[in-house]
């Protein structure tokens, strides 16, 4: 291991201990590499906290004058909570700054790079980039549009259906399937589900792998009508309605955050509005896990950037579907997604897929 992109590898292996806890900063790793060994490394663990180079120069101490330094983002140019690692690196008598892609962020984009140059420092970039990029294109599209970026989990019978019809739904997949769901959970900022899925199945919505952290908790709740002892509730949890929030104090007693938004024309919420509403909150990542209204609406207004489809081998005949949605008349005008990962998990499939451009 002596090139730059087994380096690069090596900082991204350091950025990915930091997904999902960094909002609304982009997750960061960096290794500092002297005579051909790693003798620093780091990653950013949460917003206020040291970025990736410090702990990596922190690590490397004296031996980080003459090294270079592996980072996946280009290093900060400004002074946010904590001091710009440009500066650091220069301070610290860094050589070579090899980052694996820019920063989108308008405050930093390229400038962190230009300071480095100008003091001498020799600059490569674009090493390992399409692993940097796949790793921060939550935080790029947060950067690019205020939105978070969204995941659509499903569940469903190869016949599509998400539940029998008298509404049970455990288990659809296998267990390999649902680990697979909790590791999302982990690293993703926030899961939303309507209030039927609340009523139904009443669930927890949080991630159960040890050493596991749990995503802020949305639900989309236009009548208010979440029991107070659901087990979602708590300091953790978001409700957006259409109603007063100080109509039920049971509920805000319980530590949830309850906030009022208008509802559209048709007596739905208005689906820009919600994600301009987390994306202010500095969310990066929101996992859509249902139900089918929720999932139906959200499909209608275009706004899913990624499908995480799994699919069991079971037959139902007859069951609650994926969707509940318009349907076109004609197949030629049915949304359209590309695959792009096609997995075996246990016994399921899983299909992920992204909207066709």
């Amino acid at each position: 291991m002596n090139t730059d992109c087994d380096f690069m590898r090596a900082a991204l292996a350091e950025a990915r201990k930091g997904l999902g806890r960094t909002a609304p900063n982009p997750p960061v790793g960096a290794v500092i590499v002297k005579d051909g060994q790693i003798v620093g490394r780091g990653f950013h663990p949460k917003a206020g906290e040291p970025h990736a180079e410090i702990f990596a120069l922190r690590a490397a101490a004296e031996q980080a004058r003459g090294a270079t330094c592996y980072v996946t983002l280009e290093p900060c140019s400004h002074w946010g909570k904590t001091p710009p690692c440009a500066e650091a690196l220069i301070s610290a008598g860094v050589s070579r700054v090899v980052a694996g892609m820019p920063d989108p962020n308008p405050l930093v984009a390229g400038r962190g790079l230009e300071i480095l140059e100008e003091a001498g420092i020799e600059i490569v970039v674009g090493v390992e980039e399409q692993a940097c990029r796949e790793l921060t294109r939550w935080y790029t599209h947060w950067m690019q549009t205020k939105r978070p970026y969204v995941i659509v989990k499903t569940a469903q019978t190869i016949d599509g259906c998400i539940a029998t019809p008298s509404g049970d739904s455990k288990w659809i997949t296998g267990e390999a399937a649902r680990q697979q769901v909790h590791a999302l959970r982990d690293q993703v900022d926030a899961i939303l589900v309507g209030a039927s899925t609340v009523l139904a199945d009443d669930p927890q919505l949080n991630c159960r792998l040890a050493g596991g952290r749990d995503p802020l908790r949305v639900i989309l709740d236009r009548d208010y009508e979440v029991p107070a002892a659901a087990k979602v509730l708590g300091p953790d949890c978001l409700i957006l309605t259409a109603a007063e929030p100080a109509s039920r104090p049971e509920i805000l007693a319980s530590g949830t955050t309850v906030e009022r938004l208008e509802l559209d024309a048709a007596g739905r919420f208005d689906w820009q509005a919600v994600l301009e509403l987390l994306g202010a909150r500095g969310l990066h990542a929101l996992l859509i896990e249902g139900g089918s209204r929720v999932l139906g609406s959200l499909f209608e207004a275009g706004l899913v950037n990624r499908w995480q489809a799994y699919v069991a081998p079971k037959l139902l005949g007859c069951g609650k579907p994926l969707v509940s949605m318009a349907a076109p008349e004609l197949m030629s005008m049915a949304q359209r997604f590309k695959l792009v990962n096609l997995a075996r998990v246990g016994q399921d499939a899983l299909l992920e897929m992204e909207p066709e451009d």
